[in-house]
Order: structure tokens, then C-alpha cells, then sequence
């Protein structure tokens, strides 16, 4: 099958990492990307960290799913991960509850 020039070139390259003819990711290592600055966290990060935050439903009960949110350590070092924390999560707050 022959696909166009646009086709050809969104698939060679709009896509992250490695894929193969199955559509499976096979990449060891993908970057991440801080949720705060859009900046690529290193793999020598060490003070990079992953947080999962867990969906509720009113009761406080957990419903499965969770949203994941990296921050780099320049922002951990400058002291500003919760106040970027807490105005991430309200704006994602925000927009789930909008599509409710």
C-alpha cells in the first residue's frame, strides 16, 4: 500500500518513540515531559518525581482511574511544586468536570 507524501511523513515522524508493524511501543526508555514547564525530564534527574493522583467519586471512594503528573527537580529546587501541583490539578479538575 502506497501512502502519501503528508501521510508518509505524519507517521515517520509525529509520532514518540519506536513502533513496530504491530503498533506495540518498543522503545527501553521514552522521555518524560514535566507537567509544569514542558521541559523534558533527563533520565540524570534525580530529584524528578511521578505522581499519580487517584479519581474519588462524592463518597470518597476510588473509582480506577488516577491522572499522572511529573515534575522536573528545577521546580522542586525553586520550591514551587505544590503551588504548580495544586493549579495543574484544578485546571484538570476543570476540565473533567466540564465534560460530566
Amino acid at each position: 500500500r502506497k501512502l502519501g507524501k503528508a501521510t508518509w511523513w505524519k507517521s515517520r515522524y509525529m509520532s514518540a518513540g519506536m513502533i513496530n508493524n504491530e503498533g506495540v511501543n518498543v522503545d527501553l526508555y521514552i522521555p518524560r515531559k514535566c507537567s509544569a514547564t514542558n521541559r523534558l525530564i533527563q533520565s540524570s534527574d534525580k530529584a524528578a518525581v511521578q505522581i499519580n493522583i487517584a479519581h474519588v467519586n462524592p463518597d470518597g471512594v476510588y473509582m480506577g482511574d488516577y491522572t499522572t503528573m511529573a515534575l522536573c527537580g528545577f521546580v522542586r529546587k525553586m520550591g514551587e511544586s505544590d503551588g504548580f501541583l495544586d493549579r495543574l490539578w484544578t485546571k484538570c479538575y476543570e476540565e473533567h468536570s466540564s465534560q460530566i
